[in-house]
């Protein structure tokens, strides 16, 4: 059977990927490497004859994550006997709904975070994917529901339905930190939020400084004290709570999100908890922060960031060098252990046999651990063999992952781009130079009320 992956037909000028691979061209020879469930991917090829139908898959990635899906769909290929059509763009968010719009679009579309997916189901452009595959979410994915509730939107009527398969996943709620440096000092790896902030103080009464913060990143300044606040939200106050904040159903400056961004404030407003101090934080490159770790003696001993800030520690940082650690919850609110990310939804927006078939198959182990080892990629399914991920790294992340109680989304992502990416950034900024969390939630929801 042969895999053709070709370059679906799109408005002229928007810069597309695409790629070709034969079934010869598998990572893992079916059957031979006894750590993947192969049984998954057997039991999936018995049930589906697929020759002479064409899948089209029309999504944002570009480079080494095109290349990491490609090596999945070889094994859908070579399962059904489908001919697969799969581009990639920096420009899908518009293309997608253009393509929509003109009744041309691809049988399945690849969304980045969910805000464009619902938007979409209320225009009638997705189809329901069916009370079935959201059970198999409930029951398959750690904190399920929650991965059904991000997945579930109001249809063109109304309706809720559930319309997105979140299938790769990204992970924020982490603490990085030198292993080396915790020994040195006596310390341990807190559990909870409470001996986080003990550890804190304990870091500043042996003379040394806890964290490195910055919120630098050019005209996206801010940012990453958005995530602070969303993971404290989400630590402070039930999840329904956070989707309400998100939505606006309550207003950006109640007491409780006030409250959250006063909880990012004793780590961040405090002189002597912040390398440089408390009015550095502002100005601090988010990609330079994290070096703190490494200087000898540290300049900090954490740093809170996702799971990506590895590329930007120090040349020649040795792997392993530096761990880390869930950003912990607090024992005495007994919320769980609720997890903060993004994941990448797959819905189907042109109907098909085909398009069926494949939401099948991303419910397969095989297609989960094919990308766990050849891929950065994190998955919240249950029951598949970490001992394939590449690294210690991917595999303790993927438990943290595994153990969530509740997830959620990057909050700023899902708000409209005004307030997401605009005052609740420079609010943040305005915040960590010394304005109350009262008087920056008010503004915040000053520039809401402006868009309703």
């Amino acid at each position: 059977m042969k895999l053709r992956l070709t370059l679906l037909t799109f408005a002229a000028g928007i810069a597309l990927t695409a790629g070709s691979a034969t079934a010869q061209d598998l990572k893992y020879p079916i059957g031979e490497d006894t750590r993947f469930n192969w049984k998954s991917y057997e039991d999936f090829a018995a049930k589906y004859d697929l020759s002479g139908q064409t899948l089209s898959i029309f999504g944002p990635w570009l480079t080494g994550d095109k290349d990491g899906f490609e090596a999945v769909l070889a094994y859908f290929a070579e399962a059904t006997g489908a001919t697969i059509e799969n581009a990639g763009s920096d420009s899908f968010e518009q293309q997608i709904v253009i393509d929509t719009q003109a009744g041309s679009p691809p049988n399945i579309a690849i969304f980045p975070q969910p805000g464009l997916a619902a938007n979409l189901a209320s225009k009638g452009a997705l189809v329901p994917l069916g009370e079935e595959t959201e059970k198999w979410m409930v029951d398959n994915y750690a904190a399920g529901q929650s991965w059904v509730d991000l997945s579930t939107y109001p249809d063109k009527d109304g309706n809720r339905e559930f319309f997105a398969f979140p299938w790769k996943a990204d992970l924020k709620s982490l603490v990085w930190y030198v292993p080396e440096n915790f020994e040195d000092a006596g310390y341990e790896v807190p559990q909870t939020m409470e001996d986080l902030k003990a550890l804190t103080e304990q870091i500043v009464a042996d003379g040394g400084t806890p964290w490195c913060i910055g919120l630098g990143s050019g005209g996206a300044t801010g940012w990453p004290a958005t995530d602070w606040v969303e993971d404290l939200m989400l630590r402070t106050q039930p999840p329904e709570v956070y989707d309400e904040w998100v939505s606006n159903e309550i207003p950006f400056n109640d007491p409780r999100v006030v409250a959250a961004i006063d909880e990012f404030g004793w780590f961040a407003k405090n002189d002597d908890y912040v390398d440089g101090g408390a009015a550095a934080v502002a100005s601090a490159d988010f990609r330079d922060s994290p070096k703190g770790l490494f200087s000898s003696p540290p300049k900090c001993y954490m740093h809170r960031q996702a799971s990506f800030i590895p590329v930007f520690f120090p040349e020649g940082t040795e792997p392993g060098t530096a761990d880390f650690f869930y950003f912990p919850a607090y024992a005495e609110k007994d919320l769980g252990k609720p997890v903060l990310g993004g994941g990448t939804l797959f819905a189907i927006t042109k109907d098909s046999e085909a398009a069926r078939a494949f939401i099948e198959f991303l419910k397969t182990p095989i297609s989960h651990e094919v990308a766990m080892a050849d891929w950065s990629f994190l998955t919240p399914l249950k029951g598949v063999n970490t001992d394939v991920f590449p690294s210690d790294t991917l595999k303790g992340q993927n438990e943290i992952l595994l153990g969530a109680t509740t997830f959620r989304f990057d909050g700023s992502d899902l708000m409209p781009g005004a307030i997401g990416a605009g005052t609740f950034w420079t609010g943040m900024v305005n915040y960590v130079g010394g304005e109350s969390a009262e008087d920056v939630t008010a503004e915040i929801q000053k520039s809401w009320d402006a868009i309703k």
